[in-house]
């Protein structure tokens, strides 16, 4: 996705039409469109600046689209959001993932699921509330910045 390319088409045609058109592309890559960009398609300016957005952040990355994918997967696995596992599934499929690839980063998606939960729910229980500097500092649960 080329964004001055996008740009371009949006000044000449209008946000509508390429809004569409983007959506065909998408359809014709993938086999389908999911429904948050035919949601956001009814923004057309909503759907355009998404897409500019992800097209950015793939195009400019060091890491290859099926590992791109694959993230995009566990993320999707972590966050409980079939409709992301099944779509980015596909997508990574497209881009030479493996059967076992797929099934290794739900395996690491669910661990740090879990690892999260747990992780929570015992400084809960430990009555801490830590803040974010706590977490990456590496503290431990017996100290927050109440304990300062």
């Amino acid at each position: 996705m080329n964004f001055e390319k996008i740009l371009t088409r949006v000044a000449q045609r209008g946000s509508d039409v390429i809004a569409e058109e983007l959506l065909r592309e998408i359809e014709n890559e993938y086999g389908r469109v999911p429904l948050i960009f035919e949601r956001m398609a009814e923004r057309p300016e909503i759907l355009i600046s998404h897409l500019l957005y992800k097209g950015s952040v793939v195009e400019t990355s060091q890491l290859e689209p099926k590992v791109i994918e694959l993230i995009s997967l566990a993320v999707g696995a972590a966050l409980k959001c079939s409709h992301c596992v099944e779509y980015h599934m596909q997508s990574a499929m497209a881009k030479g993932a493996t059967r076992a690839e797929i099934l290794e980063v739900i395996l690491i998606a669910g661990m740090l699921a879990n690892s999260a939960v747990l992780a929570d729910a015992y400084r809960v229980v430990n009555g801490s509330v830590p803040c974010p500097s706590c977490d990456i500092n590496g503290t431990g649960l017996d100290k927050t910045c109440s304990d300062k």
